[in-house]
């Protein structure tokens, strides 16, 4: 067993800073859904990168790249499939490999879905939100901008999915 928790709050400390407060929240920034799956637009939100060559090997097995990290909320068309890797996260590289980005951008299940009529439709675009530890800049500003880029693709819902 890792003690990630306890470790965390360690380097944090041994950096100067305080007692971290893990994120929470009073009020629950969900509800049900108003339409039924099948017939809703559904918009995929990833926290994968977009690749950018010159940053470096993003591919499967790479090691950490922070070089590939991106500070802001984008949209990519999801046809074709944009390509984004996850090499600017922290996983554990010894017990995977990267190699199925279906884990990090379920498009294909989600086309199926829809062609199958569970899902009514899939968004045109989807969204990518940055992992920037940074409570005040994800509440202050990235899911703000994602929740407008929600509303701009009249998602009736959003499905995240964090690598």
């Amino acid at each position: 067993m890792i003690p990630y928790m306890a470790r965390t709050r360690r380097y944090y400390q041994t950096l100067g800073y305080p007692p971290y407060e893990w994120a929470h929240f009073d009020d629950v920034p969900f509800a049900v859904p108003a339409r039924r799956v099948n017939a809703s637009n559904l918009v995929l939100i990833t926290t994968a990168a977009p690749h950018r060559a010159e940053l470096g090997d993003q591919g499967p097995g790479a090691a950490y790249n922070a070089g590939a990290k991106f500070f802001q909320v984008y949209s990519a068309a999801v046809d074709p499939a944009p390509d984004l890797r996850i090499s600017h996260l922290g996983y554990d590289r010894l017990h995977t490999t990267a190699e199925d980005s279906n884990t990090w951008l379920p498009l294909s299940a989600l086309k199926a879905a829809v062609v199958e009529g569970t899902l009514g439709w899939l968004a045109e675009r989807l969204i990518g939100v940055p992992t920037n530890r940074s409570q005040r800049v994800t509440m202050e500003q990235d899911a703000p901008a994602a929740l407008d880029l929600c509303r701009e693709l009249d998602a009736h819902m959003a499905l995240l999915v964090p690598s």
